[in-house]
């Protein structure tokens, strides 16, 4: 006998969709110094022996966010990426195959505040992603400093996170069977600064390293424009050249992330708060480049390809950009 749900009402749909954001923004805001503080509170306690058999476990299982992470698929599969996704909402956009037989390395822009959709469309199955590209598993990259967080970096590789570093992204891109995807946020975090509503500036006219990844493995590359990134946050005004991007910068230098003043609606009202705008996002995957294979590329062959990224990341953003409301005087501005 099959049983029938009743269908959710539209005030409930609406607050689990903002109960799944607000866990989501806070998770990595405020997840991280929990877990911390969790690990060494519980060494003063009669529970130390958790901290002290999850200290073991660290040292042997050290090296796992570098060799591809651990993903959990009943954490990726999870109903409350479904409700996050609805929130605003995100859209994967598919615009050709992938072969499963290939690794590829996906170039994901803009970052936006906090790549929302970067993240449901890449560490959730909320967005299809697994029906749109079968045979492909996705990962993508993120700060290694949380991954030095106990507890936490458990939960980061679930969902098919792993560090931002050569050696991460080298273990995924040389599998010899093929079928991963590796996502770089290209921009990273000092992006995020030029993050806010009608905003199309890339930090990536010089940021060549992940061309000469690429290369390095003989890795097509897949230019991914999301369209409504930008359009989740206000941000306080902080032009180049301003004290409060000096500042920025500076501490940027030395946590490693950077600090946007941003700011949106709360969770009981629209004027102001952290929680973003429900505004939709579409992710829009291009087509592959083809990419020639050489061990040690030249600076000219790492410039040729990186100016044909640049070409069709902006072919990819003007054949689209009508369609989700952008304005057709509006371009993107590489810096």
């Amino acid at each position: 006998m099959k049983v029938e749900f009743a269908p959710l009402s539209l005030p409930l749909r609406r607050r689990l969709q903002t109960a799944s954001v607000v866990q989501w923004v806070f998770s990595f805001l405020a997840l991280g110094l929990c877990c911390a503080a969790l690990f060494i509170y519980l060494f003063f306690t009669r529970f130390w022996l958790i901290s002290a058999l999850y200290t073991a476990w660290w040292l042997i299982d050290r090296e796992t966010p570098q060799k591809g992470g651990r993903r959990i698929h009943i954490i990726r599969n999870s109903v409350v990426w479904r409700h996050m996704r609805d929130y605003f909402p995100i859209k994967l956009v598919k615009t050709t195959e992938l072969d499963p037989r290939k690794n590829y390395l996906l170039g994901f822009h803009p970052h936006g505040v906090l790549a929302a959709g970067a993240f449901v469309n890449f560490c959730t199955e909320a967005s299809g992603f697994s029906t749109l590209f079968p045979g492909i598993t996705p990962h993508l990259m993120m700060l290694s400093l949380w991954f030095r967080i106990p507890f936490l970096r458990d939960y980061l590789m679930s969902g098919g996170l792993v560090p931002s570093d050569k050696e991460s992204a080298s273990h995924v891109l040389r599998r010899p069977e093929g079928g991963n995807l590796l996502t770089i946020i290209v921009g990273g975090a000092q992006e995020a600064l030029d993050a806010r509503p009608g905003s199309f500036i890339l930090l990536l006219r010089k940021r060549r390293g992940f061309v000469r990844l690429a290369i390095e493995h003989g890795t097509p590359l897949v230019p991914v424009f999301s369209f409504g990134e930008n359009e989740l946050y206000e941000q306080v005004s902080n032009p180049r050249g301003s004290w409060l991007r000096w500042l920025q910068y500076q501490l940027q230098q030395i946590m490693g992330v950077s600090l946007p003043l941003f700011h949106a609606r709360g969770i009981f009202q629209y004027s102001f708060g952290l929680l973003p705008y429900r505004r939709p996002i579409y992710t829009v995957v291009g087509k592959p480049i083809p990419v020639q294979r050489k061990h040690n590329p030249s600076e000219e062959e790492v410039d040729q390809l990186h100016q044909k990224y640049l070409e069709e990341l902006s072919k990819l953003f003007e054949e689209h950009k009508v369609k989700y409301n952008i304005p057709e005087d509006k371009h993107l501005e590489f810096i």
